[in-house]
């Protein structure tokens, strides 16, 4: 098998720095955040995380779809979580629109994973 390119290992690199997040918001969430916002954030990281660990390691699935997807991925819920996060420790939204942006991009990103395991490996 030949080595993983550097958007697979971006990809896992994203996935530790979002599962990295995920557990810290999750915390932060529990303990000082009474709306909710930073354990959502933190779920979101966490279910994101593990689905970009897959997607780099993802052989089967058709690749310019697959890194394509993870891209979108990390997009999505940079946008959807940082917002929420900026939201709770800052008191400021990311810009107009992150969140609903960030959750569009997620639901695209998902759309292309789904696309991208129909055509398969080429």
């Amino acid at each position: 098998m030949p080595s993983p390119s550097l958007v697979d290992r971006l990809l896992f690199a994203a996935a530790g720095l979002a599962g990295a997040a995920g557990v810290a918001a999750s915390a932060a969430g529990a303990h000082l955040d009474a709306s909710g916002r930073l354990t959502t954030a933190g779920g979101m990281l966490l279910v994101h995380a593990a689905a970009l660990a897959a997607l780099g390691a993802a052989s089967v699935l058709h690749d310019p779809l697959r890194r394509l997807a993870g891209t979108v991925l990390v997009v999505g819920v940079t946008l959807f979580s940082g917002d929420l996060a900026l939201r709770v420790l800052a008191g400021t939204p990311l810009f107009p629109m992150a969140a609903p942006g960030g959750g569009m991009a997620l639901i695209a990103g998902w759309i292309l994973v789904t696309i991208s395991a129909l055509i398969g490996r080429k």
